[in-house]
C-alpha cells in the first residue's frame, strides 16, 4: 500500500509539473510500477497509443533529469519502479528536478 501511495504521489506530481510547463504528458501506473508518456491523450493503454507518443520529448526529459541526478529508464517504452528507498524527500527532490526538466522540454 505504501509503495502504491508513493507511486501515485510521484505520478500525480509529474503530471502537475508537466501541466504547469505546458507539456503534453500523462502517466500510467499500477502498484509500484509506472510509465511516462509525452502525449495529449488522457491515457495510454495500448501499444499503438504508446508508439504514437513523442519520444523526442521523452529523450529531452530523460537527459534533463539525468543532468539533475535523477536516473530514469532510458527508453520511452520501459517501466519505472518505486521502491522502499524512495521516501518523501526523494520524491520531492525528484519532482523539483522534474519541474526544471519539463521547462527544458517546453523550450524544445
Amino acid at each position: 500500500d505504501r509503495l502504491e501511495a508513493v507511486t501515485n504521489t510521484l505520478c500525480d506530481g509529474l503530471e502537475a509539473a508537466a501541466r504547469e510547463a505546458g507539456v503534453a504528458f500523462t502517466t500510467t501506473r499500477v502498484g509500484a510500477m509506472f510509465g511516462l508518456f509525452f502525449t495529449d491523450a488522457p491515457a495510454v493503454d495500448t501499444y499503438a497509443q504508446a508508439v504514437a507518443c513523442d519520444t523526442a520529448s521523452f529523450n529531452r526529459f530523460f537527459h534533463a533529469m539525468l543532468d539533475r541526478g535523477v536516473f530514469l529508464a532510458p527508453s520511452a517504452f520501459e517501466a519505472g519502479f518505486v521502491s522502499s528507498a524512495h521516501d518523501e524527500a526523494v520524491i520531492q527532490a525528484t519532482l523539483a528536478a522534474a519541474r526544471e526538466a519539463f521547462a527544458v522540454v517546453a523550450a524544445g
